[in-house]
Parts: structure tokens; C-alpha cells; sequence
């Protein structure tokens, strides 16, 4: 007797094993494993920036302002005399709240705008869409810059403006995927069944769109760290005493000629966490991406 195999319909099931393949792809690609490697480091240096640096990293001593590195600071100290290698630590604790809180405005507001647009369409469709064109109008950085201007400087704030920021990319991406998903067979018999439209989407559209949502997710988390940074550096993001990488290159734009390890280790630091959310993130298209395959 010859064997019968069945396959449902529905990409949600038969994701099982496309999701494993993808998996086992993505852990040889070498790009993806060093950005994972360097993503779980400042994570690290995150967690246990106590336990890494003994002291207050924003305390001024003005008797050891700019001293070069040594063994007593590794990475040398600015110009009140703050040891760099401890605001670089605590400096990675600000950036990741950042990061996550960044993304988690671009998610809650932008991936549920993104449903209902691409599943709806008509005039519904219509309003998001021309609201997201005239977001998408200023680059994203300029958008950012602006909002903060309105709403002021200070950590939360600079989350806020950036998240903002962000929203309209994550309508797009949703609304995107949900136009191709919601044409799928399995969604017209759900509809066809009396399926509630929030069940359908909840079920049958929201699963089936997460691939592209975890891959935005991990380059628009580099991307919030280097706004971040330009908004620091020019002193309208992060503001001093607390240690944030962009604020701690603006402030050591004076002493660059003299003194350039003052601004070479914030600017490795912030390449290094931005490199790491990149390299990750093009390794999760690569491997869950249908497109890359292609």
C-alpha cells in the first residue's frame, strides 16, 4: 500500500518545518552567529555593570580628567575625569531600554494599524495609508529630531520620538504581508465558516506575518541605538550626568585632535551594537524571509 501524506492548508501548521529549516539555516550563517556573539556581549555588559565596575561612573574627578588608558582605566577617563570603561557599561543599560522601548512603540501601535489596514482596505485603507505617506515624507531621523524638539529632551521622551518614528515603517511591513496572507485559502474558509474577523486575524493572518515583524524588529533595534546616539550627540537626546554613548561623543567633540580616545571608544561601542542587530537581523531574513530564498 502506498503511504498518504496530508498538508494542511495552513501555513501556521505547515510552518513547523519550514521554521526548523530556517532555524538550522540561520545557525550556519557566520554573520548571524557573530552578531549573536556581540548582541549577547553588550547584553552581558549590560546585566553586570555593576559587578564589571566597581563605582559610580557619573562621580567627576577632576584630579584624573583626561588620562589616557592605563592600567588603572583601561579606556581612559573624559574630561571630569570619569572613567570611560564604566560609562560604557552603564551607557549599554540605556541604550538596550532604548532599543526595546523603541521597538515596543513601533510594535503596539504600528503592527495593529498594519493588520487592520491591509485586512479591511476601502476607505479604511485608504486614511492609514495617506497618514503613513505623510509620515514617511520626513526621513526618519528628521522625524525623530523634530518630535523631541516638541515634546522636550530626556530619556523617555527620546523613546517616545524614535518609536514614533518608527510606527510608519511597521504599517507598511504589516500591511504588506497581510495583503498577500488574507487571499490564502485556509483564510476563506475561515470566513466562510463565520469566523469572527478578530479570530481570523488573531489565528490565521497574525502568525503567518511574524517572520517579517521579528526580522524589522531586530534591524530597527540598531537603528533606535544610532538615533539615539545622533540625538545624544547633539544634545538634545539622553542628557548628562547619565552615561548614553551619543551624549558621551558629543561631549568629547572638543578634546578629539588632543585626547581621541574620549570619543574612539564610545563610537567602537556604538558601532559594535549596531553591527550586532544588523548581522542578526540579516541572518533571520535570510533564513525566514520566502523573498530571500527566491
Amino acid at each position: 500500500m502506498n503511504d498518504i501524506t496530508t498538508k494542511t492548508n495552513d501555513p501556521a501548521e505547515d510552518g513547523k518545518t519550514s521554521g526548523s529549516r530556517g532555524w538550522a539555516k540561520l545557525r550556519r550563517n557566520k554573520a548571524a552567529f557573530a552578531g549573536g556573539i556581540f548582541l549577547l556581549i553588550y547584553i552581558g555588559c549590560a546585566l553586570f555593570a555593576p559587578i564589571l565596575f566597581k563605582g559610580d561612573p557619573s562621580a567627576p574627578h577632576l584630579i584624573r580628567s583626561l588620562t589616557p588608558p592605563s592600567a588603572k582605566d583601561i579606556l581612559g577617563t573624559d574630561e571630569l575625569g570619569r572613567s570611560i570603561l564604566g560609562r560604557i557599561l552603564y551607557g549599554s543599560r540605556v541604550s538596550l531600554m532604548i532599543a526595546v522601548g523603541v521597538v515596543g512603540v513601533g510594535l503596539f501601535i504600528g503592527v495593529p494599524i498594519g493588520l487592520i489596514s491591509g485586512y479591511y482596505g476601502g476607505k479604511t485603507d485608504f486614511i492609514i495609508q495617506r497618514f503613513t505617506d505623510m509620515m514617511l515624507a520626513f526621513p526618519g531621523f528628521l522625524l525623530a529630531l523634530s518630535l523631541v524638539a516638541i515634546l522636550g529632551v530626556g530619556l523617555n521622551n527620546t523613546v517616545i520620538s524614535i518609536g514614533i518614528s518608527m510606527i510608519p515603517l511597521y504599517i507598511r511591513l504589516v500591511r504588506g504581508c497581510v495583503l498577500s496572507v488574507k487571499e490564502e485559502i485556509y483564510v476563506e474558509a475561515a470566513r466562510a465558516c463565520g469566523t469572527t474577523d478578530f479570530n481570523i486575524i488573531k489565528r490565521h493572518i497574525l502568525p503567518n506575518v511574524m517572520a517579517p515583524i521579528i526580522i524589522q524588529t531586530s534591524l530597527g533595534m540598531g537603528t533606535a541605538i544610532l538615533y539615539a546616539a545622533g540625538l545624544g550627540f547633539l544634545g538634545i537626546g539622553v542628557q548628562p550626568p547619565t552615561p548614553e554613548w551619543g551624549s558621551m561623543l558629543g561631549s568629547a567633540r572638543a578634546y578629539m585632535m588632543g585626547k581621541p580616545h574620549v570619543a574612539t571608544f564610545p563610537g567602537i561601542a556604538i558601532f559594535f551594537a549596531v553591527l550586532s542587530f544588523n548581522l542578526l537581523g540579516d541572518g533571520l531574513r535570510d533564513a525566514f524571509d520566502p523573498r530571500s530564498r527566491i
